[in-house]
């Protein structure tokens, strides 16, 4: 069974994918390859620079600030919801440079269409990404007890007596959208980007940033995004699709600040 699904999902999709590689490179011009790529790769650079530098919310408090407007700082630091506030700026950022960017440059600088970038909705392979949860799970489970994993989660500190909502509930959905658009950039723009131009190797391309931006999350899921990340990049490969993907990394992610919650005693 498992011998049967591994070459089904990840032996057979390496082979195919580097096949329709070779087919590519052999009718066109090594000039237009590497311009694709290369388009490709650059947007990569700079989304991971937005993501990592523009999330912080002080350069945006400065900027208003400078520009008079003397209580922006007040919202991130000493408002009641100034935690929220820091946060949704971080999502806001993080969506808007994994989706936007990509495809503006998928529009006007490669000629194509998001359902070329994994943005296809396809219903084919759920009980795959199932049994990819029902594994993860015990796994989750076993290392939320961790005191690294208790440090970090959940992003939102709830304050003694704090309700869910409007604060927490605002922002899961802020989060969840987030992991949308992360799955849309790694396992969409750069693994389906650079797929004509390096095969497979794309995907193991794309895990090499996609294992950094965990590089200040606990060790244990830093290890974890390598196997996760060439996972679901075969998988986009395979399905021409991100959203499975997306519900998956979604589900994972909630549960693991559900997790969090129960241990802290806040359910």
């Amino acid at each position: 069974m498992t011998r049967r699904l591994l070459a089904k999902y990840f032996t057979a999709t390496r082979r195919e994918t580097d096949e329709t590689s070779e087919a590519y490179r052999a009718t066109t011009p090594v000039e237009e390859a590497d311009r694709r790529a290369t388009i490709v790769l650059i947007t990569s650079v700079t989304v991971l620079l937005i993501t990592n530098f523009g999330t912080d919310w002080r350069w945006i408090a400065g900027l208003a600030d400078f520009a008079g407007a003397d209580s922006a700082e007040t919202v991130f630091t000493n408002s009641d919801g100034a935690g929220f506030n820091r946060l949704a700026w971080w999502a806001v950022v993080q969506i808007s440079a994994y989706v936007g960017l990509p495809l503006l440059v998928i529009r006007f600088g490669l000629g194509g269409k998001p359902v070329d970038f994994g943005a296809r909705w396809s219903v084919k392979h759920a009980r795959v990404y199932l049994g990819l949860l029902i594994f993860s799970l015990p796994i989750i489970v076993a290392v939320s007890f961790t005191d690294g994993f208790q440090a970090k989660y959940p992003f939102y500190d709830l304050s003694p007596g704090e309700p869910f909502w409007p604060y927490l509930w605002v922002w899961w959905l802020l989060y969840a959208l987030q992991f949308v658009a992360l799955e849309f950039f790694f396992r969409g723009f750069m693994v389906h980007g650079l797929k004509h131009r390096f095969g497979y190797l794309a995907v193991i391309i794309m895990v090499v940033p996609y294992t950094m931006i965990h590089f200040r999350k606990p060790l244990l899921e830093a290890i974890g995004a390598i196997f996760g990340g060439t996972i679901l990049g075969t998988m986009s490969l395979k399905t021409r699709s991100v959203w499975w993907g997306a519900a998956l990394h979604v589900t994972i992610a909630a549960t693991m600040d559900v997790l969090s919650l129960a241990h802290k005693g806040l359910l």
